[in-house]
């Protein structure tokens, strides 16, 4: 006679892990607070770097070099968090840590657009496709040019800012003292190729070393 090993079908019962819930919950949105703060350090760091070595063109590199040394916590917070919103929820806190320190107030809106799509992109490879979550990590790294956006598209509006923050005439001829269409393509060109390589640096320490200590 066979024995009937169906008993566990006809209950219900499994043995599988329950299922990881896909919203976010209060334990993820502390995990994204710590990662943000990672990244604004990261931030901090870059300014610090454009500042010293890239002279008067140090505002406008700055979403690069950020971009170039931020890969590990980005795809670090992926690895830990794998749900939709993660992404966005970090930009957006980046965007207020910008707003905050008072960049232009329109710089925000990049903070939103950019992470949103990189979120989705990251999604539609369901946190695991390392060329989407390559591709999402260039599109989030166009979040930090939102203070500088406006300084080729919205001269005036900047000018005016500067002004209402007690800025100068010298400080303001110096803000836009390499602003010009060459500059924006290299710029933007800039953040393409840093966060390539940035993301692509992040993507190998993950394997090397977060994975393997259970970290990720």
């Amino acid at each position: 006679m066979v024995p009937n090993n169906s008993a566990d079908l006809d209950t219900g019962t499994s043995t599988s892990a329950p299922a990881k819930p896909r919203k976010l919950e209060v334990a993820d949105l502390i995990t994204i607070g710590v990662f943000a703060a990672l990244y604004f350090v990261m931030v901090c760091v870059a300014t610090l770097v454009s500042t010293l070595f890239t002279g008067g063109f140090g505002s406008i590199f700055l979403p690069a070099i950020a971009a170039l040394i931020s890969g590990c916590v980005y795809m670090l917070l992926v690895a830990r968090l794998g749900k939709f919103g993660g992404i966005t929820v970090m930009g957006v806190v980046i965007g207020l840590f910008l707003f905050v320190s008072g960049h232009f107030v329109l710089s925000f809106i990049a903070s939103i657009v950019f992470p949103v799509a990189a979120d989705l992109i990251a999604r539609a490879g369901k946190y695991k496709s390392k060329a989407l979550l390559l591709v999402s990590y260039v599109v989030f790294s166009y979040g930090l040019t939102g203070p500088i956006l406006p300084l080729w598209f919205m001269k005036d509006a900047y000018v005016a800012s500067l002004q209402a923050r007690g800025k100068d005439a010298a400080y303001i001829d110096g803000v836009f003292a390499n602003i010009n269409t060459g500059t924006f393509f290299i710029s933007m060109a800039a953040i393409l190729v840093c966060a390539l390589i940035g993301g692509w640096f992040g993507q190998k320490m993950l394997r090397k070393h977060f994975v393997k200590a259970g970290i990720a």
